[in-house]
């Protein structure tokens, strides 16, 4: 059996609190490893009247755990570059993708080449990520690389930031 030495690590960022620490591992794997490291955000845009019907409904936008708006990734993947710089990585792109985060990453995953995918996952806890799956399953069950999955420290909800604007 033969280890890998990994020469692209990808992370995936969506600004949450759990988005920190996982960049955070990223970025010490891509340092010890002498690898790049690539920051993904996938962001969904929001139409004007998805966004006043979310205000009206107080965050009740059906895709949660998604980031809402083009600022709000901004601000994730800002963020991100930070903390990977505060460890020492040496980010060679971060990018920002309009769509939904399993796809960005495995998209990232074979054009950048990737030999590991380090994602967040937080602890199911709802009947809707039960029955249709999470990020960290759908990108388990197509992915090609080794994955790495940073839980968080306690179960409960993670807040994803979106636009105030949209």
């Amino acid at each position: 059996m033969s280890m890998t030495n990994y020469r692209v690590v990808v992370v995936g960022t969506d600004g949450s609190t759990l988005a920190e620490p996982t960049v955070s591992r990223a970025a010490w794997m891509a340092r010890h490893e002498d690898a790049d490291l690539v920051i993904v955000c996938a962001y969904s845009r929001l139409s004007p009247r998805a966004d006043a019907k979310n205000l009206a409904t107080l965050g009740g936008d059906p895709r949660g755990g998604e980031v809402l708006g083009r600022a709000a990734a901004t601000e994730a993947l800002t963020r991100a570059v930070s903390v990977a710089a505060e460890h020492g990585a040496t980010v060679t792109a971060a990018l920002m993708v309009e769509g939904e985060p399993a796809a960005a990453l495995i998209e990232t995953v074979k054009t950048r080449n990737a030999e590991l995918l380090v994602l967040g996952a937080r602890f199911d806890t709802s009947f809707a990520e039960r029955l249709l799956g999470t990020l960290a399953r759908q990108i388990v069950d197509s992915a090609f690389c080794d994955i790495l999955i940073v839980r968080p420290n306690a179960p409960g909800e993670i807040p994803v930031p979106e636009d105030a604007a949209g």
